[in-house]
């Protein structure tokens, strides 16, 4: 004899509700993934036009540069990895 309790939710009709979210591992990792590239790429930009800046004293035509090239490089990766899904 068993104590009434909470229903085990394996026992179901549905079990796939259950492993939905292994399913949709793969397309959050490659949000991650585009996430990071955008950042990565930022923050590189950034950071080179601030050595820039620093080095030459050209303050604020380096970073300026460099957060352009940054979002040319993130532009460029991303449009790359969504192909790939295309």
């Amino acid at each position: 004899m068993s104590l009434p309790g909470p229903e085990d939710p394996h026992d179901q009709e549905e079990p796939d509700r259950f492993h939905q979210p292994i399913r949709d591992l793969p397309g959050v990792g490659a949000f991650a993934t585009l996430g990071m590239t955008i950042a990565v790429c930022e923050a590189g930009g950034v950071v080179l036009g601030l050595w820039i800046d620093h080095r030459w004293h050209t303050a604020p035509g380096g970073l300026i540069f460099g957060v352009v090239l940054g979002t040319v490089v993130a532009v460029l990766s991303v449009v790359k990895q969504v192909r790939r899904f295309l």
